[in-house]
């Protein structure tokens, strides 16, 4: 079973996604900022994937991405935002990022984007 690691400060947005992939067969663990996403990962959580929001408190997921990214240096990351603008989606990729998604994303669109960027999904 394949493994997602989603954060987001949204605890209705987490919910709705995490749902969503556990009925689509993969395994999900949350996170409600970049900070616990990172403390996680440090743990020894090795995800499949992770899905991150942009803008949140503490540790954003510009940040998340760059410092995930030193740890899982394989391991896909996509960035799903209200954000659409070119100059946050050209950062993000900069520092590491698989792909980027707008918000709101149906829940059949995710899945098709998560397995395309994790293998075997």
């Amino acid at each position: 079973m394949k493994s997602v690691l989603l954060v987001d400060d949204s605890s209705t947005m987490l919910m709705s996604l995490k749902s969503t992939l556990e009925i689509s067969g993969f395994k999900v663990d949350t996170a409600n900022d970049g900070s616990v996403a990172l403390d996680k990962i440090k743990a020894g959580l090795k995800p499949d994937l992770i899905i991150t929001d942009i803008n949140m408190p503490k540790m954003d997921g510009i940040t998340l991405i760059q410092e995930a990214r030193k740890i899982l240096r394989f391991t896909p990351i996509l960035a799903l935002t209200t954000e659409s603008q070119q100059g946050k989606r050209d950062e993000a990729k900069k520092l590491g990022a698989t792909g980027w998604l707008v918000k709101p994303v149906t829940g059949t669109d995710l899945v098709k984007v998560v397995k395309q960027v994790v293998p075997g999904a």
